[in-house]
């Protein structure tokens, strides 16, 4: 079901024009591995065992004829493993929210989620809300409109999905990559203007390297731009 075609499972041998670092993060069993599993290998793990630590899997994708690495970080939501938050959010350009809708106290815990983000992640870093366990309706703690007036005055992407149904999960992280590339192209633009014509060659054919020491998405910092 996972093998190949334009989804971007298996990138064998294709030459990649930009890696992307993604953050899951969220409390502990809202379902974080689970959507990176559904997202990076189309699979659901039925008896999943609980992240201990840090890991992360990759998936390239095609966004307006570019192949785009995905590197996905998924982190232990339990307290004990806070301790790798730097390294964690270090590079990082996009981030994924998320909480359980099922489970009330997961959203509660969103505001604190996100002030860490903001002190240890890159200022302009894109962040999408996500309410997981569509599939559980009947249970639901959280409704809709709570999560999206959050999202709203928090100025954040939203979607709820269903890891174990496949609902949404692609668009969540196509909505965040896209995003990214976007950001990211504008800011090619503009450093290719500054460069003029004495050194046009900079930028083409040079991958832009995220995670990395800081680049692209500073956009807001002139000082910034000319370094690589």
């Amino acid at each position: 079901m996972a093998s190949g075609g334009g989804g971007g499972y298996g990138d064998a041998s294709q030459k990649i024009d930009y890696v992307f670092k993604v953050v899951l993060i969220g409390d502990s069993a809202v379902g974080k591995s689970q959507i990176l599993a559904r997202f990076a290998r189309n699979e659901f793990i039925l008896d999943s065992k609980a992240t201990i630590g840090v890991e992360f899997q990759t998936r390239t994708l095609v966004i307006q004829h570019k192949s785009v690495k995905a590197q996905i970080w998924d982190t232990a939501g339990q307290e004990r493993y806070r301790a790798v938050t730097s390294a964690y959010y270090r590079g990082a350009v996009g981030a994924m929210l998320v909480y359980d809708i099922t489970k009330r106290q997961s959203f509660d815990h969103i505001p604190r989620w996100l002030e860490e983000l903001r002190n240890h992640a890159d200022k302009n870093i894109v962040i999408i809300l996500i309410g997981n366990k569509t599939d559980l309706e009947d249970q639901r703690a959280v409704p809709t409109e709570d999560a999206n007036e959050f999202a709203q005055k928090e100025g954040l992407f939203f979607l709820e999905t269903s890891a174990l149904e496949a609902t949404n999960v692609e668009t969540a992280f196509s909505t965040v990559l896209t995003e990214i590339f976007n950001i990211v192209n504008k800011k090619n633009l503009t450093a290719d203007e500054n460069q003029g014509n004495g050194n046009p060659a900079s930028l083409s054919g040079k991958k832009i390297l995220i995670p990395g020491p800081a680049q692209v998405i500073p956009a807001k910092n002139k000082m910034c731009c000319q370094s690589s």
